[in-house]
């Protein structure tokens, strides 16, 4: 009687320093455009970005985009063909957005690629690695003054040119003078 193998959770692999076995079953991260993540389970130990898309549930793959979610926080589309290998343990998180087109932006010196025409505030704090409650981010705007982003503002990504992005610390009056 075959006992089912269990399931290498890649993320896990990660956090504990080792290197995934061989063969699957593989539990991954897949997140949607606001970064919310959820575990799905692919055997193969090098999925193409098909594979990915169609295990996370989404339908014709042609109209979705894969990014990788690199150790370093960056982003890296993952075309429909191309494969991934989870034996690594350099890539646990993907990104699926529903678009045929990527968008690039930069922000605090770090240039990015993002599957949708818009992003929000809250979106590109986490992007950049910081805590949305104590940074802000902004918009920097050629000669006028750079514009802040709320956590729930959507930005488009698709006009001409790179947008450009930063973030600082929120100005507080705690503690001050009164």
């Amino acid at each position: 009687m075959n006992t089912p193998l269990k399931i290498e959770d890649i993320l896990a692999c990660i956090q504990e320093g080792r290197k995934p076995r061989d063969h699957g079953p593989y539990k991954i991260q897949v997140g949607d455009p606001d970064l919310n993540f959820t575990g799905v389970v692919i055997d193969d130990p090098m999925p193409t970005g098909r594979q990915i898309i169609e295990t996370a549930g989404n339908r014709k793959a042609e109209e979705h985009l894969v990014f990788q979610v690199l150790r370093n926080g960056e982003l890296e589309e993952l075309n429909l063909e191309e494969t991934t290998d989870l034996r690594a343990a350099k890539v646990e998180r993907f990104l699926i957005f529903h678009s045929a087109a990527s968008y690039r932006f930069d922000i605090d010196g770090k240039r990015l690629e993002w599957g949708h025409k818009v992003i929000s505030g809250r979106v590109l704090k986490r992007l950049a690695g910081v805590d949305p409650a104590k940074f802000g981010v902004w918009l920097e705007v050629r000669g006028e003054e750079d514009r802040p982003i709320a956590d729930n503002e959507l930005v488009r990504l698709d006009d001409e040119g790179l947008e450009h992005f930063f973030t600082g610390i929120c100005e507080t009056t705690e503690g001050g003078a009164q």
